[in-house]
């Protein structure tokens, strides 16, 4: 098996340049590091022999000759990505480059830590037949320490579960834990549409609210990431109460479980997300009040988010996010509402709705960790 075992620091540093922006020219690598043409040749020929790197066709740069393209070997390195929710998980196979290179698997559980363990062991076994897996990375809605241990998740009502350890003493395999807002926000970084920029903020609606920043190049993290503060950032004071009791607060404006909650009271019965979403689209009046309310509050979210952390952008996911293609316009008009005139543009780019990006971003921490050989996902 191939290994990321670069040599010396400034292979290092050729190969993470590479895997997060290549392929690139031998030429471009060392303006981007400052190296010295003899160093990155004695670099990149060294990750070229161990198998790492790749000459990837050529390129014209300037008046110049061609110049050869480097490109990281995506499939000499495999990790598996598990999110955990409330009764399911749900797993894919990514790449070194934090693509998915499996359909994705889903498996119930009824909420025990051991059993979630056992069947986290038994997706590593079942794509253990196709890949040789260099780690496993957890995901989880909760608040996770440096340790890996899950400090508590309310959704699956756990506290102090160390479930990164019963996995890797079962499979042998390093094994990461991290909250899945924040592995979520490292896989934008790196693979996503957060790469190449040093600001930007993540806003992921679904069952709850999420909120992911990277400034200056690296994930804004602290003890309370996993908390899920930006949930009751008040937006409406008119709006329904929260399960806190806060009135108008993003979780209670924006959350797929309020937002059904509402229509409920609208329509006079339950109906689903995915079947709120077709009436709306079929002109239902009371679900289109509903949601031009909660397009307007997430549009003051990101003008919040944009006025005190100045992103680049903001990248908009989860499996709530058909709510605001459906009323951007109302979105878009907000921000303008709750920004200085003079203020730039706050770009937002919007993803899927996908339980793959999900998964991939529970891959992303166990990924970091192995090619940056730390002993912790620190990695920015």
């Amino acid at each position: 098996m191939m290994v990321w075992d670069p040599r010396d620091r400034a292979a290092q540093e050729v190969a993470l340049e590479v895997l997060l922006h290549g392929p690139l020219s031998r030429t471009d690598i060392a303006r981007r590091l400052n190296f010295a043409p003899a160093t990155l040749t004695r670099a990149s020929s060294e990750l070229i022999a161990g198998g790492l790197l790749v000459e990837s066709g050529q390129i014209v740069e300037g008046r110049g000759r061609p110049s050869t393209l480097l490109d990281v070997v995506a499939e000499s390195h495999h990790f598996l990505g598990v999110k955990v929710s409330v009764d399911t998980l749900t797993a894919v196979v990514v790449n070194l480059r934090g693509e998915s290179v499996t359909p994705i698997r889903i498996v119930r559980h009824e909420g025990d830590p051991q059993e979630v363990a056992d069947c986290v062991v038994s997706l590593t076994s079942y794509f253990s037949t196709e890949f040789v897996l260099d780690g496993i990375g957890i995901a989880v809605g909760g608040v996770v320490g440096d340790d890996d241990l899950i400090e508590s998740a309310p959704f699956l009502k756990w506290n102090a579960v160390p479930l990164a350890a019963m996995v890797e003493g079962a499979t042998g395999l390093r094994t990461a834990c991290a909250n899945d807002l924040e592995a979520y926000t490292r896989a934008v970084h790196w693979f996503g549409e957060g790469s190449g920029h040093s600001n930007f903020a993540v806003l992921t609606l679904g069952v709850g609210v999420g909120y992911g920043c990277v400034a200056n190049g690296a994930p804004l993290l602290g003890p309370d990431s996993g908390v899920g503060l930006v949930g009751h950032w008040p937006l409406d004071p008119l709006g329904p109460t929260c399960s806190q009791g806060h009135r108008g607060c993003a979780e209670s404006m924006l959350t797929t479980p309020f937002i059904e909650r509402q229509a409920a009271e609208a329509l006079g019965q339950h109906q689903p997300w995915p079947s709120l979403l077709d009436l709306h689209h079929q002109g239902n009046e009371a679900v289109r009040s509903i949601f031009e309310r909660a397009g307007l509050a997430f549009g003051k979210l990101v003008a919040a988010v944009a006025n005190l952390t100045a992103p680049e952008l903001v990248i908009v996911g989860g499996e709530g996010i058909g709510l605001i293609r459906d009323t951007l316009p109302a979105v878009q008009a907000a921000v303008l509402q709750q920004r200085d005139p003079r203020a730039s543009p706050v770009p937002m780019v919007l993803t899927t709705d996908s339980n793959e990006e999900w998964c991939r971003g529970a891959a992303v921490p166990a990924l970091q960790r192995f090619v940056l050989n730390r002993g912790h996902a620190s990695a920015s």
